[in-house]
């Protein structure tokens, strides 16, 4: 576990200290796709009670829309 969060911060590290951006939207725009491309929303992660990132977001919208709506 430890070995994979090295390798993932190496590669981090990587990406952004490695690149001249011509422009801030570039930028931010690359670091957009990074993210995308590495962090997977479909896997089903057990800290969450084994839903994906998108299921379990959703799902906490929606108790706190009923939560706000009975108060």
């Amino acid at each position: 576990m430890l070995r994979q969060f090295r390798a993932r911060a190496q590669s981090s590290k990587e990406f952004y200290y490695r690149r001249v951006w011509p422009t801030r939207a570039r930028a931010i725009q690359g670091v957009a796709d990074w993210i995308e491309d590495r962090y997977n929303r479909r896997r089903r992660h057990s800290s969450i009670g084994h839903v994906t990132p998108v299921d379990f977001e959703m799902q906490y919208s929606s108790q706190a829309a009923e939560i706000q709506l009975a108060a």
